[in-house]
């Protein structure tokens, strides 16, 4: 089958690269790029593990060919972390309140917990968990989960001025 030349904006950064049409996103960033935070778990979108942040949206890397976001922006959970390398108040607050055990879903849980964050700063617990309903963790029973993406809300909220 015939390459494309594919390019995108991986974590800030423009790349570029071939691959044939049906290259899933998942394979493209792992294999080509050498992100290998974003896992392959299910093959189905069942799991999230592959969850990558698309032009703004929660996607699940897994079942989405490198064709249809050829041209988009992405960020993964290495696009997350701060510039200097020190780890986002999310995965910070992933850390401090046990929100992982295996690891294995938190790169995708991380991911989609971030663009829930970035779509509404101030979630309820309702909304935190209905936010990461697409992403399964088989550790943790999600509590702990729920309370980093809580803490992080709350540590990324703006500062009130003390009033004077």
């Amino acid at each position: 089958m015939a390459k494309m030349h594919v390019k995108l904006s991986v974590n800030g950064r423009a790349v570029e690269g071939l691959a044939e049409p049906r290259t899933l996103l998942i394979h493209f960033l792992r294999e080509e790029l050498g992100l290998t935070g974003p896992h392959i778990g299910c093959d189905t979108s069942h799991c999230g593990a592959c969850t990558v942040d698309l032009n703004g949206k929660s996607v699940k890397s897994c079942t989405m060919f490198v064709a249809q976001a050829n041209g988009a922006e992405i960020v993964t959970i290495e696009g997350i972390a701060n510039a200097d390398g020190s780890l986002h108040p999310l995965q910070e607050a992933f850390r401090q309140h046990h929100g992982l055990q295996c690891g294995f879903c938190t790169p995708g849980m991380i991911t989609r917990a971030w663009r829930l964050l970035k779509d509404n700063p101030a979630p309820s617990e309702e909304e935190i968990r209905f936010g990461i309903s697409g992403n399964l963790c088989r550790c943790t029973g999600y509590q702990n989960i729920v309370k980093a993406i809580d803490a992080a809300a709350v540590e990324l909220a703006p500062k009130k001025e003390a009033a004077e």
